[in-house]
């Protein structure tokens, strides 16, 4: 989980990057197509069928449209945001997998858990401060790319075994290649050629989310939830210290305020069981 925090906002900073080079929605169309590929090479060196029924079970379809819109908003955020800001908003993902967990997979949820998620809740809004003069609407689109990844991760949970972390990435990649073509077919952008050094990027960039995205299904799928999942939390350090050493970007107290309150009830909602255990009722 650790590794693929670090590899996220490596990635983070390429699309960024990349973006200011060539058209975004191209950015995500050669991504998506290139994560693809080298997932679908993994599967067919494990002799995995790349098509499977439970491809269009309901987990599937579910996880691949979250995909979709997780990663279409979040990288539209983050061209227009701070990645600091952005950032931080997606920290509040563990409380809204957990949420969803209890109403979904029927995990108990007490009292003081509720609480816990509300101050999260809170802590996002001290991120974004609607009420100041700095409030971005922009920052609505971060919103909606963490509660797509929040989605996808529950649909990684509720997929059958029978479909592989190769499988996921296949069409989670796919996921991103169309979110490309809908970014570029309403930009009106037209695909540009790429230069030696772009190209590099982008294969720095392919390469970088597959790594990070395998890393992530791995934690995930074999991992305690309850465990690997506050290890999201590194990622703060990675996405901040990418925003401040490579975009000059500053940190404000209200970022580190809205950002504690999150951590903190994450860790809460994510204890050990055993911690939490008169909490369950």
């Amino acid at each position: 989980m650790v590794l693929a925090m670090l590899g996220f906002a490596i990635e983070d900073s390429l699309i960024r990057i990349i973006s200011s080079v060539i058209p975004f929605g191209q950015v995500l169309s050669l991504f998506g197509l290139g994560g693809a590929l080298i997932f679908a090479l993994l599967c067919k060196l494990k002799k995995q069928q790349l098509f499977l029924a439970e491809v269009i079970s309901r987990p599937m379809v579910l996880r691949m449209f979250f995909e979709l819109i997780g990663r279409l908003f979040y990288s539209v955020s983050l061209i227009l945001m701070p990645i600091s800001l952005v950032t931080l908003v997606l920290q509040a993902t563990p409380i809204f997998v957990v949420t969803g967990a209890a109403f979904l997979f029927k995990e108990a949820v007490g009292v003081l858990r509720w609480i816990a998620i509300l101050s999260g809740l809170l802590g996002v809004v001290f991120i974004i401060q609607p009420t100041s003069e700095s409030f971005s609407p922009y920052v609505i689109f971060a919103i909606l790319g963490m509660l797509g990844f929040a989605g996808r991760d529950l649909g990684s949970r509720a997929a059958s075994p029978i479909i592989s972390d190769n499988h996921l990435g296949f069409y989670g990649f796919v996921a991103v290649t169309v979110a490309g073509l809908i970014y570029s077919g309403w930009a009106g952008a037209a695909y540009v050629p790429l230069s030696i050094g772009t190209l590099v990027y982008i294969l720095s960039l392919i390469f970088v989310g597959c790594f990070s995205y395998f890393a992530l299904m791995k934690a995930m799928r074999i991992g305690d939830v309850s465990f690997v999942t506050p290890f999201r939390y590194t990622r703060i350090l990675f996405g901040v210290g990418a925003g401040v050493l490579l975009f000059g970007e500053a940190v404000t107290i209200w970022l580190i305020i809205g950002s504690l309150i999150i951590i903190g009830s994450g860790l809460f909602l994510l204890g050990p069981p055993t911690q939490n255990k008169n909490l369950h009722g």
